[in-house]
């Protein structure tokens, strides 16, 4: 079913409804702040592949977090191709297209032919033990030892943060909270960083 098949509300709503993984549904990963502001659906061209991705970013990731920290909040995942690029044009924080393929834009491969997905979230459990003091790295450690995600990048703001799944994965960690840069990638020393630093959980 291609996007402009979404001739009507039953359309939309069936779509909304595909299950994703035990707790989540697609409907959950389709709000965002730039398609209210610029009265633009936020609908996949490809929703076969918005699906398939989607239920690797659950499955895999989002699940898994919320069976051990507990409920998890979605700032924001999905966007439509065109979404992205007014997000970007106007300044919203986004990426460019061709940087989002595969990450938050889940219906769209990047220019290696591989497909992934991305949402940013929210630990409601970790952001009060953030509040009062804990350290952004001892969830990325966590995160890092127990989970295949491909990128995460964390945020100051309820120490929000990206998490994607990629079917070649990168294994990257970002911050902008201080340290702020790159905390791990492939090929990076980082063993006596994380000696000093391991994760509490």
């Amino acid at each position: 079913m291609a996007a402009h098949k979404f001739r009507t509300l039953r359309d939309i709503e069936n779509f909304g409804r595909t299950r994703l993984s035990k707790s989540f549904y697609m409907r959950d990963f389709l709000h965002s702040e730039i398609s209210q502001l610029e009265g633009i659906t936020n609908l996949p061209s490809d929703p076969l592949l918005a699906i398939y991705t989607g239920k690797r970013l659950c499955e895999d990731l989002l699940e898994p977090l919320q069976d051990r920290f507990g409920r998890i909040a979605i700032r924001s995942a999905y966007r439509s191709a065109q979404i992205n690029k007014i997000g970007n044009r106007k300044g919203y924080r986004c990426a460019s297209n061709e940087r989002n393929h595969a990450r938050h834009i889940w219906d769209v491969r990047d220019k290696q032919g591989h497909c992934g997905a991305m949402a940013c979230i929210a630990i409601p459990w970790f952001a009060d033990r953030y509040a009062e003091g804990e350290d952004w790295r001892s969830l990325a450690w966590w995160i890092h030892h127990h989970l295949p995600y491909s990128e995460l990048c964390f945020y100051p703001r309820l120490c929000a943060f990206n998490i994607g799944w990629h079917e070649k994965p990168k294994r990257i960690i970002r911050s902008y909270i201080a340290p702020k840069g790159v905390l791990s990638r492939p090929g990076m020393c980082v063993h006596f960083r994380h000696a000093q630093f391991s994760s509490p959980f």
